[in-house]
């Protein structure tokens, strides 16, 4: 097996079912989720030590989750297929967040991205999700008959890596920096997502 095909030397790809350039928003889009899912596969590596299993598995069953998403925004074949994705992802997602919120320490103030290598990485994770969110809401506002799984997952995913982040470093005792300008954005509730 040959890793180049030679095929996009002209600026196309292939999709499932047609082509497209590879500047194409489609084609942005599940290239930040494939750049999410690298970024991934690095916390991992930096969360290769006892105390963190819960997350780990997190973080595999997300990698499997983001192709999935991947497969789904590259497919314009107009052949009926069942979706992969349903609301089952999502409603873990929300889950896991609610408990790792309840283990994290309380917030009062916007905190700075970093911490642990792990938390840092987390962090990256999250702001490319962002970025794919963005992108995808661009594709979804132009495309016809895309499930809307993908883009509600990548929506909560941010927030999870975030939360997952937070717990991450008070496991390492590796204290969270607030935003030294922040006011106290959090009354009422002291354990809030990122929106």
């Amino acid at each position: 097996m040959r890793l180049y095909t030679r095929t996009g030397d002209k600026g196309q790809t292939a999709l499932i079912g047609g082509k497209t350039s590879k500047d194409d928003v489609r084609v942005e889009a599940y290239g930040s989720i494939d750049e999410i899912n690298s970024f991934v596969g690095w916390t991992i590596s930096c969360l290769n030590q006892d105390g963190f299993e819960d997350i780990i598995e997190d973080l595999v069953k997300i990698q499997h989750e983001l192709f999935d998403c991947g497969t789904e925004l590259s497919n314009v074949s107009k052949k009926e297929r069942p979706h992969q994705l349903t609301e089952e992802i999502i409603t873990y997602l929300e889950e896991r967040m609610d408990q790792l919120i309840d283990e994290a320490p309380d917030l009062e103030r916007f905190i700075l991205p970093g911490g642990s290598m792990a938390a840092s990485a987390l962090h990256v994770a999250r702001t490319v999700t962002r970025r794919a969110e963005r992108q995808m809401v661009t594709l979804y506002h132009g495309a016809e008959e895309i499930n809307p799984i993908p883009l509600k997952y990548i929506n909560r995913l941010s927030d999870y890596f975030f939360a997952a982040a937070r717990v991450v470093n008070a496991r390492l005792e590796v204290a969270d920096v607030e935003y030294e300008r922040s006011a106290r954005v959090f009354r009422g509730s002291h354990k809030k997502k990122e929106k």
